[in-house]
């Protein structure tokens, strides 16, 4: 079905209709600027989450949190702050919220006293069954402190009778469904966690000798670490004073890493699971020029995301390259209370065509994806005002047509646009002359796979095909049986 673009009648952020970054973990043990260098991790990986910031250090015997509402660099840059934050151990974290509300108790790390000792735990993902366990929990006596699902590792591990730390931990981890990204700190261990199918990214780096994990590379580089390896899917890392321990309690599996990594959320200059984002962006960008040609004059990236497939489309199809769009990214999302006449400029305040280069000229702009569709139509119509005589769109990924539950903050699928119009639907809702996406097929060539398989897909990729690799227990309502809890009892 088709329908009609929305009137004109609000201020448009262009990052409004994005899909929002989940969260980044880090983590160090055995350096004496832990918290120091644990807050230039977290710079690092502030792209995958803006609205918090916190670290929990340990100092050799008592531990120490600071958790902030905002920007790292707007609350852990004064050195009275880090030096808040004493010890050789620190762990870190930066949210943007997909369960939990935005508010200060929600902020990760979490901690807790437990009966052996304190622990913090920051958490990358989304458990599909956190709010069944949540609500067992409480059923049982729990008190809980946070609305985030993340809150629930803490009390499982906290319930268990199994002596050893990793044995309570890995006790709670078999209890959860969805995606996670775990690193935690006691007072003796850092430990790091990566769901069985490898969701969400997790890598191990070494800085003078000294452990760490982050949740991508580009953390790594910022401090001059070296990068280790990948942690496996499934597998849970301890550091102590005795070195390394590696820990695989669940079922050898093939990963599944999420596809949406190398499309928009990781950092360009990240490596993930052996692949340069960068360079998969630019071939995605190549794959699409084969598949989707388009006879124009130039090519445009929407920025900032769509600047590597844009580069790749150039190259492969040799249009010209340019900058139409440029990107104002100092404009905050409260800088002006919009009368009427404002909203009117709509996406102008963040996002200005560069008139020399598109007036008069056929044009192929190049996006990631589109989600609603509203910034899209925004920027097209953008375009034809500084004079393009044609507007080409291409989505450098597939058309996105479900929702995600493994951290990443999609609409509803009534709300995305792929799901709800056809692709002719589309192209007139966002207004071009011509749209196309780069398929399912295109998107695993740009990954270095022949195809995909459908038998056992190489990446979650749910978002364009409907297989979710989990169980969505709380998005079915259901709760399963044997109640969870039990298994506890059983288990110890």
């Amino acid at each position: 079905m088709t329908a009609g673009a929305p009137a004109d009648d609000g201020l448009v952020d262009p990052d409004a209709d994005r899909l929002r970054e989940e969260c980044g973990v880090f983590g160090i043990f055995g350096h004496p600027d832990a918290a120091a260098i644990t807050a230039l991790g977290l710079h690092a990986l502030q792209h995958r989450g803006q609205e918090a910031a916190g670290i929990v250090s340990f100092d050799g015997k008592r531990f120490h949190s600071e958790r902030r509402l905002g920007l790292v660099g707007d609350t852990f840059s004064g050195r009275e702050v880090i030096d808040r934050l004493p010890g050789n151990a620190a762990v870190g974290h930066v949210r943007y919220s997909t369960t939990g509300e935005t508010i200060l108790r929600n902020v990760q790390p979490l901690f807790a006293e437990l009966n052996a000792g304190g622990f913090a735990v920051g958490h990358n993902g989304n458990l599909t069954n956190g709010l069944t366990l949540r609500r067992q929990l409480v059923r049982e006596g729990a008190m809980m402190q946070s609305t985030t699902d993340t809150e629930v590792i803490l009390h499982l591990v906290a319930r268990s009778h199994r002596n050893r730390f990793v044995d309570r931990f890995i006790e709670g981890l078999r209890l959860l469904e969805g995606s996670y990204a775990f690193v935690g700190l006691t007072n003796k261990k850092l430990v790091g966690a990566r769901d069985p199918l490898g969701i969400r990214p997790l890598v191990l780096g070494k800085l003078d000798g000294c452990p760490i994990l982050a949740s991508e590379t580009c953390a790594l580089d910022i401090i001059g670490a070296q990068f280790v390896r990948d942690v496996e899917n499934g597998e849970v890392l301890i550091f102590d004073d005795d070195g390394a321990h590696s820990h695989k309690p669940f079922p050898a599996m093939p990963p599944r890493p999420c596809i949406f990594e190398y499309i928009y959320f990781s950092r360009p200059d990240s490596i993930i699971g052996g692949r340069s984002v960068y360079d998969v962006r630019k071939t995605c960008g190549a794959e699409l020029a084969r598949e989707a040609p388009a006879t124009a004059d130039v090519v445009i990236p929407v920025p900032d995301s769509g600047v590597p497939a844009a580069i790749g489309y150039a190259q492969a199809s040799g249009i010209p390259y340019e900058l139409g769009i440029i990107r104002n990214h100092y404009v905050g999302r409260t800088f002006i209370e919009p009368t009427q006449q404002i909203r009117a400029l709509g996406v102008r305040l963040k996002h200005s065509a560069n008139r020399a280069v598109v007036n008069g000229r056929r044009i192929v702009l190049i996006d990631d994806s589109i989600v609603r569709g509203t910034t899209s139509l925004k920027i097209v119509r953008m375009m034809r005002d500084a004079g393009a005589r044609e507007v080409h769109f291409r989505i450098a990924s597939p058309p996105i047509t479900h929702p995600d539950y493994y951290g990443i903050d999609t609409p509803e699928q009534d709300k995305l646009l792929a799901a709800t119009h056809d692709l002719e639907g589309m192209r007139k809702f966002i207004g071009a002359d011509s749209l196309a996406f780069l398929s399912v097929e295109g998107i695993y060539r740009a990954m270095g796979e022949t195809r995909r398989n459908p038998d056992r897909p190489q990446f979650t990729d749910h978002c364009f095909t409907g297989e979710y690799p989990t169980p969505l227990t709380d998005r079915t309502a259901q709760e399963t049986p044997p109640s969870q809890l039990s298994l506890l009892a059983e288990a110890s």
